[in-house]
This record gives C-alpha cells, structure tokens and sequence, in this order.
C-alpha cells in the first residue's frame, strides 16, 4: 500500500519529481534569468502538476484576501508610466487594497511575476502594463483564478483597456497635412526592449495611411529610429540637415517630440514657421513646452483598470470587459 501523498508538497518534493537540485528550484523562482528557459519551465511545470506552492502561508491566504494588488510594468520612471500608476494608485487610495508594483526588466522577469504570482497567492489582482501576455500566460492567470487588467494590450480571455495606436498615426498624418505640409516625416523608438509592445509599429502604420490617401511620398530618410527618451541619436540630427529637410515631424511619443523641438531650436530653426512637431501621448511637460500631440488618457486608463479589477473581485462571473479609449489632438504651439 502507497503512502498517502502529502497535502502540503515541499520544495523536496519539486526536487525529487523534476530531477533538479534544490538551489536550481530556488533560482528559477527567484531570480530567474539565471537558469535557462529550459530549466525554468520544467520547475514550473513540475509545481503545477504536484501542486506545490513557494510559501508556507500561501495556502492560508489563498483562502483569503491579502489586500494587494500588484502592477507589472516596464518603464516605470518613465512619465507616460508615471502618469498610469498615478491613477492606478488614486484609484486604490480610498480603498482597503495596497499598491505593490512589480518593475520589469527582462523577459524572464515577467515570465517570473506571471509564472509564481498566481503560485504564492500574495495578490489578489493583478494589474499588467505595456506588454504582451501569451496565451498561455492567460490560461494561467484564469486556471488560478487571478484577476488581471491588461493595459494597452488586447487578449480576448482577459479584461483590457486599450487606445487605437493606428488611428492615432493615421489622425496625426491627417492633421499635418490640414496644415498645408507636404515633406512630413516620422520619428519612433529605436531600443523597445522584446518584453514591452511596440505600440509605435501601429503608430507608423497609421501614419504612412494618412500620407498615401493624400498622395504624398514617406521616403526612408523621412522614417528615423531614435530611443525612447529626450535625448536622442544622430539619427534626428541628420533629418534635420536633410537638403529637403521636413518641414514636419511626428514624433511617436512626447518625449521624442520634446528631444527634437530642442534639437530645432538648437540649430536656429523656428517652430513651427520652420518645422512643425506633434508628439504622442500627452505627458504632463507636453503643455509646459506648447507640444501639439496625440493625447491618450494615461491617468483615466489606470484608474479604469482598478474599477475594473474590484468589480471582478467583487463579481468574479460578470464577463470579462474590453475598454477602448478615444484619442484626442490636442493642438499647441508647435504646429
């Protein structure tokens, strides 16, 4: 007669089922980029197959609610993200919850926070900003019956919240050639990192719709790579000395747009008799530096998302929602 098989299954336990040392267990839960892909799914897979849970206590609060909601972002000094978990966490003030925010910086990180959150029990919703979920990922996150918020990235089993990143290129487009200006170009993010969405894909692509209904031409030179931050590359530096320079710029984010409008004046160009510039996004230092831009509602989508998350906490069988906000332009001194 087999021994009964304990309730309670230890790390031991992951160790003798997956053949792997204890302090390889250990690693791929806690720091995880430094097993292999490989390795780190077998762990995972052999805790969900016997059912083992990284903490003592995590069984007890999963019966229970732990007063947490986390948020997994990447980015998350950046002012469009400053600007979502402001809201995110306006939204959870008067509550009972707490705010535990997960930074990602690798794509074994967030397969980590998404792969053991669920595991520990140590949320009780979850919160995920900028950036893909597979579906396998999905499945987990429902199969352990943890309810998420994805931001600006749609998934039909999930609640999402999400803008129209296509139809924000293509109004951009359209609004600059309103404007009389033929020689536009494009600006975008050189060094998104592979675990964060590229929402400036969709951007362009709305924006090359605009330019080929009006009939004009978007040349190579005209499309430039730069990062993701106020200081940028070369790269804006040649568009700029072009012979035919723009006399028109999208930028893919304020922060881009700001970068160039410095680079502008630095080189005695005035704005917007001699370049005009529209950003996206609508940073709160858009309005300080006049930028005519694309605006999103970054605070308004945190806020939806943690009004979202309490009523599935609240009411776990109402279906699952998924919110479109409009974009706006909102026009300044730059164009």
């Amino acid at each position: 007669m087999k021994p009964a098989r304990d309730p309670f299954p230890t790390i031991y336990d992951v160790a003798q089922a997956s053949g792997l040392s204890i302090a390889t267990i250990s690693r791929a839960l806690n720091s995880p980029e430094k097993v292999s892909a490989a390795t780190r799914e077998r762990v995972m897979r052999t805790i969900e197959e016997i059912g083992f849970v990284p903490k003592a206590d995590a069984r007890a609060r999963a019966l229970q609610s732990t007063g947490r909601i986390g948020v997994v972002t990447p980015f998350f000094t950046a002012p469009s993200f400053v600007a979502r978990l402001r809201g995110i966490a306006d939204a959870i003030s008067p509550t009972n919850y707490e705010m535990v925010v997960y930074p990602v910086d690798s794509s074994e990180r967030i397969q980590h926070y998404i792969q053991t959150l669920p595991l520990t029990r140590s949320i009780d919703g979850l919160i995920i900003v900028s950036m893909a979920v597979s579906d396998a990922d999905a499945r987990r996150l429902r199969e352990y019956q943890v309810e998420t918020v994805l931001i600006e990235f749609p998934h039909p089993s999930l609640n999402t919240i999400e803008i129209d990143d296509f139809e924000g290129g293509l109004m951009a487009g359209q609004y600059l050639i309103s404007k009389g200006h033929e020689r536009i170009a494009f600006i975008g993010v050189a060094d998104l990192p592979e675990y964060a969405i590229h929402p400036e894909n969709r951007r362009l692509l709305g924006f090359r719709k605009a330019l080929s209904r009006a009939g004009l031409p978007l040349s190579e030179e005209y499309v430039c790579n730069v990062p993701y931050r106020i200081e940028l590359n070369e790269s804006a530096h040649r568009l700029l000395d072009l012979p035919e320079r723009p006399t028109a710029v999208f930028a893919a984010t304020d922060l881009q747009a700001m970068g160039l409008l410095k680079i502008a004046r630095d080189k005695g160009l005035r704005v917007p008799e001699d370049l005009a510039i529209v950003g996206f996004d609508d940073i709160d230092f858009a309005d300080y530096v006049g930028l005519t831009t694309i605006r999103q509602h970054m605070y308004r989508s945190g806020k939806l998302a943690v009004e979202l998350l309490l009523s599935r906490l609240k009411q776990p069988d109402i279906d699952v929602q998924h919110l479109k906000l409009q974009l706006e332009l909102v026009e300044r001194s730059t164009t």
